[in-house]
């Protein structure tokens, strides 16, 4: 391994994050062709369905016959098995490339191993580990999916100075901005990148709630509402059947709706490890629980979850709904959005 090596791995990893948000249920990757330490070509997966990484740096490369004295760097192994489309492993080979480097093994059954096994029986030199973690960081949502078997879950909400998520009286259904506008902005690009939203019956009544990306481009998320008896009224905004939503509750509406369906859930038993498996079955990757602070604390309380986006604003309460109880937490970074703070924390 080498510093050039890891540099060409480093730009895999870049290219490949331009798919955030838009490759699932299939992994972000990226990759990189060189000749003679000189980039030829550059490509990364950028829709489910659509050609991988690998094919697209093949493609990208305008002299062909340079390919078999090339290296092709890949930041997840490629695959070897035929999908929506052919195996990237029978690419490479197809086109005599001699050398692979891979940022990290693929956790996916189908694949885990037999793309390395493939192209090693066909004669190329293969590399196995480059920036191993920084691969592996990239796909935290696919990695944590199939090694868990569960989404890669997101804690998420703001709070005043003095901690508080609500104030205690409201005047009016809708919500209490404690954040102002920029990390709002910020919450919406979140959720254009992730799967789903959950949100408990309280944040509902109390904010009528649209859950969606209308401050950011991209598509929205399915809507996760836990209602166990339906009683949010019919004219609230996640009833509008405009995106993907889901109830989790113990009854079932006759209606019938184009995108809104219902999952019955027993709420005697635990609550965050069902929504779990519930997104599993359903071959969702990652999950964004928005509040309120009871359904919060529920996955804090199961050690259910993977990091905590907590905002602070420059307001303050007095006296309110307080924010969920967080003693174990590893502090990864702060970003700041004027007055307001957004402190990142990680599940190590």
């Amino acid at each position: 391994m080498t510093g050039f090596d890891n540099e060409m791995m480093k730009r895999c990893i870049q290219l490949a994050n331009n798919g955030l948000g838009s490759t699932y249920p299939n992994p972000m990757v990226g990759s990189v062709i060189t000749c003679k330490e000189k980039i030829i070509g550059e490509g990364w997966h950028k829709k489910a369905g659509e050609p991988h990484a690998e094919v697209n740096a093949i493609n990208s490369v305008k002299n062909k016959e340079l390919l078999t004295k090339s290296s092709i760097y890949v930041s997840l192994e490629p695959c070897s098995h035929f999908g929506k489309t052919p195996p990237c492993s029978d690419l490479i080979i197809k086109h005599k490339i001699p050398k692979v480097i891979i940022g990290t093994t693929d956790p996916f059954a189908k694949v885990c191993g037999n793309g390395i096994k493939k192209l090693k029986e066909a004669g190329c030199e293969v590399i196995v580990g480059v920036l191993e973690k920084e691969c592996q960081e990239l796909n935290k949502r696919f990695f944590t999916f199939h090694q868990k078997k569960r989404p890669y879950i997101f804690l998420k909400w703001a709070e005043t100075r003095d901690g508080f998520m609500a104030p205690e009286i409201r005047n009016k259904i809708a919500p209490q901005w404690i954040t102002n506008f920029y990390s709002r902005q910020y919450v919406h690009k979140m959720r254009s990148q992730e799967q789903a939203i959950l949100v408990g019956t309280n944040t509902v009544l109390h904010d009528n709630p649209k859950l969606n990306t209308r401050d950011w481009f991209g598509q929205n998320p399915l809507r996760m509402i836990i209602d166990r008896n339906l009683k949010t009224p019919r004219n609230f905004s996640v009833w509008d059947d405009t995106q993907p939503t889901l109830f989790l509750s113990e009854k079932t509406e006759n209606q019938l709706f184009t995108n809104t369906c219902f999952e019955k859930t027993d709420f005697s038993e635990n609550l965050p490890q069902q929504i779990c498996d519930i997104l599993y079955k359903k071959n969702i990757q990652s999950l964004i629980v928005e509040g309120g602070s009871t359904v919060l604390q529920q996955f804090i309380n199961e050690n259910l979850w993977d990091e905590a986006f907590i905002f602070k604003g420059n307001t303050s309460f007095g006296i309110g709904r307080q924010a969920p109880d967080f003693q174990q937490k590893t502090l990864i970074t702060i970003y700041e959005f004027e007055n307001d703070k957004l402190f990142i924390y990680k599940n190590l």
